[in-house]
């Protein structure tokens, strides 16, 4: 497997904790990765509270995020198969462990991956990343396709909004004073020129347990 991460890429410090590293990834040897877990566990649209999300979603690791009429959890298995999460990919963690290590929170082992398929007209409300047992672990976050808008709010969703314009290979990494802060992303739209993606794909690097 080549060395996933590229160096001397720009960084944008969005907020106070939230470090954005540009086209840093090479994402393409992460594809196969991802088919290989969905064929384990399958991308699915989780009910909420308020309605169906139109993100489609699966898991990778010891636990899965989870989603239904009773409310967010983690699970240890598939509810849609019964069976473990597929492992999270070595390539994964390699990543992950280094943006964390990159935007200074050093040693990062996480225990899910969260991800996330936005079909064009996909989006995802603001939110917090709230379910997790110990907040001094940041999220870390892989941007792959289509780009979409990251919106950052902080600790209120009334806030004036942080836009970051992800793409392909980009990295956001955030935790310390902005591990509960709110953020979104904007519905994901056609793309205005031919590309080799047709969705975008969000990596979403956690600590559950």
């Amino acid at each position: 497997m080549p060395d996933l991460l590229r160096s001397l890429t720009p960084t944008v410090q969005l907020a106070a904790g939230v470090t954005w590293f540009k086209d840093r990834v090479d994402t393409r040897a992460l594809l196969p990765l991802i088919d290989a877990c969905a064929a384990v566990s399958p991308f699915r649209h989780l009910k909420t509270r308020q309605g169906v999300m139109s993100v489609a979603l699966t898991n990778a690791g010891h636990w899965g995020w989870h989603s239904d009429e009773a409310g967010y959890r983690y699970e240890s298995t598939d509810p849609l198969t019964g069976k473990p999460w597929p492992s999270i990919p070595e390539p994964f963690l390699t990543l992950a462990a280094a943006a964390a290590a990159e935007a200074g929170f050093g040693v990062f082992e996480p225990d899910c991956c969260l991800i996330n398929r936005y079909d064009v007209g996909a989006k995802m409300g603001a939110h917090r990343d709230y379910d997790e047992r110990d907040y001094r672990w940041p999220i870390v976050s892989v941007s792959i396709g289509l780009p979409a808008e990251f919106v950052w709010y902080g600790d209120h969703k009334t806030n004036p909004p942080h836009v970051a314009q992800v793409h392909d290979g980009d990295v956001v990494v955030f935790g310390g004073p902005a591990r509960k802060g709110y953020h979104a992303v904007r519905t994901v739209k056609s793309p205005k020129s031919p590309t080799a993606f047709s969705c975008r794909i969000n990596l979403t690097f956690r600590k559950a347990r």
